[in-house]
């Protein structure tokens, strides 16, 4: 059981339902499916999921066969994505639970061929094309083999093919022009096996890049999450988390005392300095001592020192004495401070934010009853 100086994350499940809905809108008439990987960016896939679900999401997409499986578990009826591809030996586990493997090369393809016509199963497959990301995928080369040898593709259903943008959250980029006319060579004269596939190049980001980037389904993940899609733009999205730590101590300082491991922040003058129950262990990034801030009764209270793994020190001089007291609560994130914000402080990104949240916090969800999440 948590004590009562455990900080706090509240994630709001009907803000994600609405982000979705959001989402929906902007990229209809595409299908939109949603990113759960990394247990739905740290949010908790096992809640997130069957909200999406119920909003009418049915293509999930995760990065590991054990995400896809513990996804399983609360979305039997749901299309579930194994983005990361066929790990060796992996093909009976993912057909038993009918996880669909987003194939990224001619090995793995030719792994989940043999299994289906071994095993008598012809069990849904996606691919992944690399244009120009140089992560997974196969590259134009191996399109280009695979074309001119359809063989190779058939035994097993291809149900969706995609390819991932370097640059989407940057409209201006010439990249996602050049990654948008290769995806198209690349599968418009295809010669597809069976039933033509449904193709997909966008997540979050390149949802705002318009309909030429749509195709037949797109898959956001950070969006969803509140994070903003396009850097440098105002974010359309609903804030999701908002992160609170308490105050453990109060104490008065003044001119040249220092504060945390190294000394590294040395008063100027009298102030007063708080320490928060929250540190590194709890994904609050060392980088934001002496450059990071919280809010406390809504004023700006600066980190100063070192974040340390259980305790950060904020100068709160300018807080109003009765805001400050054991137990009192320190806002992290919030509606002074986005995700976005706060990973700017840090010298990182959201996505980075969201993902690094400790195990230690209680953590609270906002349920949407209107809709019954």
């Amino acid at each position: 059981m948590p004590d009562a100086q455990t900080a706090i994350l509240t994630i709001d499940l009907a803000a994600i339902a609405a982000n979705y809905r959001y989402l929906v809108e902007q990229s209809a008439p595409a299908l939109c499916g949603a990113a759960v990987k990394a247990d739905a960016y740290g949010l908790g896939a096992a809640m997130v999921g069957p909200v999406l679900y119920r909003e009418g999401c049915r293509h999930f997409f995760v990065a590991t066969v054990d995400e896809g499986l513990a996804l399983r578990q609360v979305l039997p009826q749901a299309l579930i994505y194994v983005l990361n591809g066929l790990p060796p030996g992996a093909a009976a586990t993912l057909a038993s639970a009918d996880l669909i493997p987003v194939l990224c090369t001619i090995e793995q393809i030719e792994d989940w061929r043999k299994f289906c016509t071994t095993a008598g199963q012809p069990k849904s497959a996606a691919l992944q094309i690399d244009t120009g990301i140089s992560r997974l995928g196969l590259p134009q080369s191996d399109m280009v083999r695979l074309a001119g040898d359809p063989r190779v593709l058939r035994g097993f259903p291809i149900v969706h093919v995609m390819s991932h943008l370097a640059c989407g959250d940057e409209p201006g980029s010439p990249m996602n022009d050049q990654q948008l006319m290769l995806f198209r060579t690349l599968t418009e004269n295809f010669p597809w096996p069976g039933t033509k596939p449904s193709f997909g190049m966008s997540a979050s980001s390149g949802i705002f890049l318009g309909t030429d980037f749509h195709f037949g389904l797109v898959r956001p993940g950070a969006a969803l999450y509140g994070l903003e899609p396009v850097s440098g733009h105002p974010n359309p999205m609903r804030p999701v988390v908002r992160l609170q730590g308490k105050i453990l101590q109060i104490r008065d300082v003044d001119l040249g005392m220092t504060v945390g491991y190294g000394a590294t922040h040395r008063f100027e003058g009298p102030s007063r300095l708080a320490t928060v129950g929250m540190g590194y262990a709890d994904g609050i990034f060392r980088s934001l001592g002496n450059r990071g801030a919280v809010f406390v009764a809504g004023e700006r209270a600066p980190v100063v020192g070192r974040i340390s793994m259980d305790l950060m020190t904020v100068d709160v001089g300018r807080v109003p004495t009765a805001a400050l007291h054991p137990g009192a609560v320190v806002d992290v994130i919030g509606p002074e401070q986005s995700v976005d914000d706060f990973a700017r402080s840090a010298g990182t990104i959201g996505y980075e934010i969201l993902t690094s949240f400790g195990k230690r916090y209680q953590r609270r969800y906002l349920s949407d009853t209107r809709r019954g999440a």
